[in-house]
């Protein structure tokens, strides 16, 4: 692959491509077209009963965008679940600069002052691709995806993107789609605008955890 750049990033994404590196020491990067892409309908999304419970707790504090390559750096690290990851120092660096164009998001749990779960990704269009996600404590990176979804709600998006079905993802409702299928979703939503809210009142959360409890 030739030096990217985030213009070409975004115009990948526009066609359905990502760009993923085989382990984090890795120099290079391969673009990635899955025949089968994972996506989670954010109209039909499902929050288990526990969670639904630790969310309205708010036993975390939830922001947007105070600390990107933090989140980016946090996902890159291996984990108790994870001796790899693909997440090289070109991505870094790139997402970093999506960040900062505007185009790049992350949302982000916190205790105690400390950044202990969050997850970050690409919004272009009305689509929202979700790049990675992390947790150093129970259930932070699920109750950064339930904000998340919450917000993308919010502000209009059609589609939100998670690259391929994981066992952590299948309890929200993910499914897989052909990539023919995944292209024309893909296409819809990058006809129609979005904004992603940084803000999210109590009472609009609220509001949205009624409306899945209402069709889960």
């Amino acid at each position: 692959m030739s030096k990217l750049t985030p213009e070409i990033l975004l115009r990948a994404y526009a066609v359905g491509l990502f760009p993923m590196a085989e382990h984090r020491d890795d120099p290079t990067l391969y673009w990635i077209d899955p025949e089968r892409r994972g996506i989670l309908p954010l109209n039909s999304f499902h929050v288990p009963r526990r969670l639904r419970r630790t969310v309205r707790a708010n036993e975390y504090e939830v922001r947007c965008d105070t600390a990107f390559e933090d989140v980016i750096r946090a996902c890159a690290a291996p984990g108790p679940k994870r001796d790899e990851t693909w997440i090289n120092d070109e991505i870094v660096a790139l997402y970093t600069s999506l960040f900062e164009m505007g185009r790049a998001h992350s949302v982000e749990t916190w205790k105690d002052g400390e950044l202990v779960g969050g997850l970050y990704g690409v919004a272009l269009g009305a689509a929202f691709f979700g790049e990675s996600m992390f947790s150093t404590a129970r259930d932070a990176s699920k109750v950064a995806l339930v904000h998340l979804v919450a917000r993308l709600r919010k502000g209009g998006f059609e589609l939100l993107d998670t690259q391929f079905v994981t066992e952590h993802l299948s309890q929200f409702g993910v499914m897989e789609v052909p990539r023919s299928g995944y292209r024309q979703i893909l296409s819809s939503a990058l006809d129609a605008s979005a904004s992603f809210p940084a803000e999210l009142s109590q009472s609009e959360l609220e509001a949205f955890l009624q409306s899945i409890t209402q069709t889960s």
